[in-house]
């Protein structure tokens, strides 16, 4: 099946064609084409790091009696229509019946390389076009909301290991997210992360306690280790940064 890729010429931010932001015609679109079955991530959030370019899945069916070129769906936020995507991938047409064609792709995201500021994390709403080869095109809004997220990151180190059963053990860590920016990652401070356990055996895992991280991003706790385990950080996200689990750390309780 081919594919047809657009990457952004210039950094985001530029105003022009495929560019991280550009205008958006919402609710100006000259029609001629219609979108159904519209699809971007399967519907969860996008959840962008730094230094690799993530990607995103999309599909949706359009149905026109035109000819068209550039089928692709975007996400798009405020009254300007800025759009957010540094380069989409679209299938060729999967034909459905006469006009109408299922398309499959990806939109993808790459602050290393292209110019992405972190109030860019958030919702987003969802738009489809597409050009006519005689000229002009349709641009429809798809009212879907797709939240992009700053990817997090969550170490864990629980000692003394071992230890005697019953014994006090202190569990640290560490809870950072990307800086798109600044294409590192950050400490992020003041978050809530659970503590879970799991015993030996176990298939799950239980929380034990919840702390907050400190100024520095930093977590630190003390727990009695009744049961030989392994220790883990988990931070569940909110609308502008992605969920993380740290590693696991196995302490023997003797």
């Amino acid at each position: 099946m081919g594919k047809k890729l657009w990457r952004a010429v210039v950094a985001g931010g530029a105003a022009a064609v495929f560019t991280g932001v550009a205008a958006v015609p919402v609710g100006a679109a000259e029609g001629g084409a219609s979108f159904t079955r519209v699809q971007v991530n399967g519907g969860k959030p996008i959840v962008i790091g730094v230094p690799n370019e993530d990607g995103a899945p999309t599909s949706f069916r359009m149905a026109t009696t035109r000819q068209w070129k550039w089928p692709a769906v975007f996400l798009y936020r405020g009254s300007a229509g800025d759009r957010l995507w540094h380069a989409v991938e679209t299938s060729d047409c999967i034909k459905v019946s006469s006009g109408v064609c299922d398309f499959s792709g990806a939109m993808f995201f790459d602050p290393s390389v292209w110019d992405m500021r972190n109030s860019e994390a958030g919702a987003w709403k969802v738009a489809a076009e597409v050009y006519f080869r005689d000229g002009g095109g349709d641009v429809d809004d798809e009212d879907l909301t797709v939240y992009v997220k700053r990817n997090s990151r969550l170490t864990v180190n629980a000692s003394p290991e071992p230890v005697t059963k019953g014994s006090t053990i202190t569990v640290t860590g560490k809870v950072t997210r990307a800086n798109w920016e600044t294409k590192k990652y950050v400490s992020y401070e003041g978050r809530l992360v659970s503590l879970q356990f799991k015993p030996t055996g176990a298939t799950s895992y239980t929380t034990v306690k919840k702390v907050y991280a400190n100024g520095s991003g930093d977590l630190k706790t003390t727990v009695k280790a009744s049961k030989t385990g392994t220790w883990r950080w988990v931070y569940y996200g909110n609308t502008t940064t992605g969920p993380s689990t740290s590693a696991g750390d196995d302490v023997v309780a003797r």
